[in-house]
């Protein structure tokens, strides 16, 4: 009998080896539509998964909702169905002057400004990037041309104060963090630990020359992940996740032959 995840619902069978992590649960379906075929499998709370394959290679996506907790919960579940790299394909915000809007980031580490991975490890522990997929990333950014930029994104427990205003932080721009998300140090963290392997591409939709997405906005205004630039950057991060698993696959390839 199948057995299904409880909050994932995805069972035996359904999820393949490559599992790409969007945030948000409708992207899932946007990401699997670069695919040459695909299926929904599940869709329950956050978590919404499409199988399907890309040049033969079966790929899965898995939305995972907004922070540590949420994600830590499908990679621990999706890891006990076969699933065994993960990327994260998001949205983040950059401190940087030089970091444009619709720019893409490659992280190899992440600062664990958050308090779910307290729980997995100590703090001493670094979040790091599985290095075969940060560079199968860069590789295939490199190969489509793409602008991008690579080092250590912050990633934050939390967004507002208890008053409703985005929290004062330290100088992370003089610590050459380059940029703000909230997902990846649970993913690097809960992946070294479990011996799985991990990277992250995320699209660049605030800058302080332009500002941030934490802003109300008027109706109909194209701001953050609204703006054009950012919603065709999607799309490249999309194209370089599957030509990085393209990558892996050919590199794993030419091992077993040796």
């Amino acid at each position: 009998m199948k057995r299904i995840q409880p909050h994932i619902t995805c069972g035996d069978g359904d999820i393949a080896k490559y599992v790409f992590l969007p945030g948000d649960p409708k992207r899932s379906e946007r990401i699997a539509k670069h695919f040459d075929e695909y299926r929904k499998v599940a869709d329950y709370r956050q978590y919404v998964s499409f199988t399907g394959t890309a040049s033969g290679i079966p790929l899965s996506v898995t939305s995972t909702g907004i922070g540590v907790p949420g994600l830590t919960i499908a990679v621990a579940e999706l890891a006990r169905i076969g699933a065994e790299t993960f990327i994260r394909i998001g949205t983040t915000g950059t401190p940087q002057d030089d970091i444009a809007i619709g720019d893409l980031v490659i992280p190899y580490a992440a600062v664990r400004w958050e308090g779910s991975t307290q729980l997995l490890a100590p703090s001493e522990y670094p979040a790091v990037a599985t290095p075969q997929v940060f560079n199968a990333l860069v590789e295939a950014a490199k190969n489509m041309r793409v602008r991008f930029h690579t080092g250590i994104v912050l990633t934050a427990g939390a967004i507002y104060t208890q008053d409703g205003i985005p929290q004062a932080e330290p100088d992370w721009k003089k610590a050459r963090v380059v940029s703000y998300e909230m997902e990846c140090s649970g993913l690097f963290v809960y992946c070294s630990l479990n011996g799985l392997l991990s990277g992250a591409i995320l699209a660049v939709d605030g800058n302080p020359k332009e500002g941030y997405r934490f802003r109300p906005m008027e109706p109909g205004e194209k701001a953050g992940e609204f703006d054009d630039r950012v919603q065709q950057a999607i799309d490249s991060e999309i194209r370089v996740a599957i030509e990085a698993v393209k990558i892996l696959e050919k590199a794993k390839a030419s091992k077993a032959v040796q």
